[in-house]
């Protein structure tokens, strides 16, 4: 085990919060003026699968130039409002072959994506798409 992350939020004001974890040079408003906790936990899966797509990519030494990733998340109406079901898409930008590009989101979604993990184990039903968009 590795050492405990710790986090900090404190109330700003009216329905604001600043959300901080020790050693990290950001900070995030979460609420009013800032994202939801719940959007916030959309976009890390989006974050993290997508640092992982691009690790990989250049480890397999594929020629990729950019990366978007869009996520998209359904909720229950009961509290807790979990989500339900979670799509990515992955834009892969560069002449990168199609079996690796999936290679490496399998990998991600498989192994690596700790949040993605987090949201599966959940309940919710996660699922991917691919484009690849080649250049020259």
């Amino acid at each position: 085990m590795g050492e405990p992350i710790k986090g900090r939020v404190e109330w700003f004001k009216d329905y604001q919060f600043i959300g901080r974890i020790e050693g990290d040079k950001c900070s995030v408003i979460l609420g009013e003026g800032g994202i939801s906790p719940m959007r916030l936990l959309l976009l890390s899966v989006a974050g993290c699968t997508a640092y992982d797509v691009v690790m990989i990519l250049k480890k397999m030494r594929e020629p990729v130039e950019g990366l978007e990733v869009e996520i998209s998340g359904e909720r229950r109406e009961e509290h807790p409002q979990v989500y339900t079901k979670v799509h990515i898409h992955y834009r892969v930008y560069g002449n990168v072959r199609e079996e690796k590009a999936k290679r490496a989101i399998e990998l991600s979604q498989d192994k690596y994506c700790s949040a993605s993990a987090h949201v599966k184990l959940s309940g919710a039903e996660l699922t991917y798409s691919l484009e690849i968009v080649p250049r020259g």
